[in-house]
């Protein structure tokens, strides 16, 4: 057994060193950043964010080849899963105000190597996002001019004919990225005035559509005669849905940017809910419209907006919706090229990337190195890669970071308090709040104590006192420390339940809720098509998958949840972040071969990256390493004093030694 003990210590010890946590700063609202967005610049942040190319373009693809009016409902079902999404992002972006989003969130809950892939697979994402976006822009403006951009390259620059390329470099789409990374470096102000401009004459533009298309709608066209309001059935709405989710993963740009707002603990959930409000309005509208103006079996995917007034008659409001629709691609391109150098910002602060990022310019208080080295790569993939080659990639990190997201606000809410331990059956003991432990002989016998309010100790000697006492220790009884099972099912699961440590059953019920809800996801969708099971076994499968999905659920819900009302909380914790982990994943098993085989090719070039550098220059490393033997005094009011000795161990640790050395009151003989 100690054979087998001593092999498996430095397995022990590495799992240990790549889960470590984060630790915050007491202050977690300093920064080297500027704190000077409101409430309104994130607001339209995220809906700059949100409502871009997919309006304009996304609208009238799924309409026509998936869903027909129906997208309507296919974009307000895709609107609740992602407000569930939201409503994590929302959560700890108010807990924890600090740039990086997913990667920041996952570093303090889950552990730093699954926070090093969530930042390495977001990166990719905003990336290629802003890539196919700059792609969709310069086609968008080529069409207005009848291709003459891409004749004229074509013919005078270049044109190769290589596989997963394009067919000639896009300039177009090139420039705008480096002249947008140019502006962002300018400073967090700059950006903001940028994409508000953007986003008002996007939300004007958006504004006519509605009003003018209202006046030209015909309901005839959602008739029987014209295949019917939903023409594809309940599984078109259901594909549409899987595709207009990712109409609104801009949201996470509110997140990103809370290190940055005033006061993220009120800005962060509020921008949050107004943008994702709007957006979906938005969407939700501009689909009935453009299902009503022009029959839906006759729409252009690639312009279906401007399409639609040009073929009623109206070419000079097919003009200004291509007009509208090239500020709100302006502002999606402003949102990725904001997110992402913050991302990498973070990861590189906290000494998980190369430092040369971390580096903040001391007049526009931004990232400028990290900004213009990324946005010149997003530059250098939108002018070889063409759009479709961009976009069967997009979205599989995306949906990684929104399922770690949800998982880590149930580890965070079911997380034990760090200052305090457990004792017995879930009784919490805090060093404010329990006699010393370390006192010397006789001052626990003779001489006990008692915390008041105002975190001084008292020696009491009166009945009353000691009575005084026993009801604080029965009060902190019931009071249960987060992670532990909670008093009213003990008498059912107390004897199963009831001895494990605070939050042992929680993260292993998380770990249960993520394998039975991939499994779950993998039956669904490969169930009677791959792997062509039978009928019985399909179901069986299923209500096996199910069931333990809804009892892992259930077993993280008796227990203590952390009761912090300072900042916004997700309700129905862990039921909706349990339902967010399911719809996510669900989405990511419906990617095809290729995105997956791509996306694993990049998780192995994150890993050279985190082992070869992250691991050996994080800032937590050398955290650990530089820890040192800390001494606590305590000043009994006898005028004895004890004195606790601690190694100050990192976070999940919990092993603790302390001695305590009775000292005389006497100034000199404590000198």
């Amino acid at each position: 057994m100690a054979l087998c003990v001593s092999a498996c210590s430095p397995a022990v010890r590495f799992c240990q060193k790549v889960n470590r946590l984060k630790t915050l700063e007491d202050d977690v609202m300093a920064t080297s950043l500027k704190r000077c967005l409101s409430t309104l610049d994130l607001a339209m942040l995220g809906v700059g964010g949100m409502v871009g190319s997919g309006l304009y373009v996304l609208t009238g693809t799924v309409a026509k080849d998936t869903a027909g009016p129906a997208v309507v409902l296919s974009f307000l079902i895709a609107g609740v899963a992602s407000l569930m999404a939201a409503l994590c992002y929302a959560e700890f972006g108010a807990r924890v105000p600090k740039t990086g989003s997913a990667y920041m969130f996952t570093y303090v809950s889950v552990g730093e190597i699954w926070a090093f892939l969530i930042g390495w697979n977001v990166i990719l994402e905003y990336m290629i996002g802003g890539a196919a976006v700059a792609r969709a822009w310069s086609g968008y403006l080529d069409s207005i001019f009848n291709h003459r951009i891409q004749n004229f390259t074509e013919s005078y620059v270049m044109r190769w004919d290589v596989p997963f390329l394009a067919h000639y470099p896009d300039l177009l789409a090139a420039g705008i990225l480096l002249v947008a990374s140019v502006f962002i470096s300018f400073g967090v102000r700059v950006s903001s005035w940028l994409n508000h401009i953007f986003s008002t004459i996007s939300m004007l533009v958006i504004t006519f559509i509605l009003v003018f298309g209202f006046m030209l709608a015909n309901p005839a066209n959602w008739s029987a005669q014209e295949g019917g309001f939903a023409p594809y059935g309940l599984s078109g709405v259901m594909a549409g849905t899987a595709t207009c989710f990712y109409a609104f993963v801009g949201f996470d740009v509110i997140a990103a940017s809370s290190e940055e707002a005033e006061d993220p603990q009120k800005a962060v959930p509020i921008a949050t809910a107004i943008s994702l409000g709007l957006a979906a309005t938005a969407y939700i509208l501009v689909s009935t419209v453009l299902t009503l103006i022009v029959p839906w079996h006759t729409l252009d995917p690639n312009s279906a907006l401007s399409d639609a007034f040009f073929r009623r008659g109206y070419s000079w409001a097919g003009f200004i919706v291509a007009v509208g629709s090239i500020c709100a691609m302006n502002t999606v391109l402003l949102s990725n090229l904001f997110s992402l150098p913050r991302i990498v910002y973070a990861m590189a602060e906290d000494g998980l990337f190369f430092s040369i990022f971390s580096r903040v310019n001391p007049v526009t208080k931004v990232p400028v190195i990290a900004i213009l080295v990324f946005g010149s790569l997003m530059a250098f993939l939108a002018l070889i890669f063409d759009l479709e080659a961009l976009v069967q990639f997009l979205s599989i990190g995306t949906l990684l970071a929104y399922t770690f997201v949800a998982a880590s606000i149930i580890v965070l809410r079911f997380q034990p308090d760090k200052t305090s331990s457990a004792s017995g059956a879930g009784g919490v003991v805090t060093d404010a709040t329990s006699p010393c432990p370390l006192a010397p002989q006789g001052v626990g016998s003779e001489t006990q104590t008692l915390a008041q309010d105002g975190g001084e100790l008292k020696e009491y000697e009166s009945f009353s006192d000691k009575l005084q006492l026993v009801e604080r220790e029965k009060a902190e009884r019931e009071r249960r420390a987060p992670g532990t099972l909670q008093a009213r099912w003990e008498p059912y699961l107390g004897r199963a339940l009831g001895d494990r440590e605070p939050g042992d059953v929680v993260a292993f019920s998380v770990l249960a809720l993520m394998v039975s809800a991939v499994s779950l996801s993998c039956v669904a969708v490969f169930g009677s098509s791959h792997l062509q099971l039978p009928v019985w076994s399909f179901v069986l499968l299923v209500v096996v998958f199910s069931l333990a999905f809804i009892v892992s659920l259930l077993l993280i819900w008796v227990h203590e949840q952390q009761t912090i009302t300072k900042t916004f909380q997700v309700p129905l914790v862990p039921f909706i972040p349990g339902l967010s982990i399911l719809l996510n994943v669900f989405l990511m098993m419906k990617l095809s071969p290729l995105t997956w085989i791509r996306f694993t090719i990049w998780v192995a070039a994150g890993l050279l990256v985190y082992f070869g550098y992250g691991v050996w220059h994080s800032k937590e490393r050398h955290r650990e390493q530089g820890q040192d033997v800390a001494a606590h005094y305590v000043v009994l009011p006898s005028g004895s004093l004890v004195q606790t000795v601690q190694n100050v161990q990192p976070d999940g640790h919990t092993h603790t030694h302390a001695t305590h050395t009775p000292a005389t009151s006497d100034p000199q003989a404590s000198r």
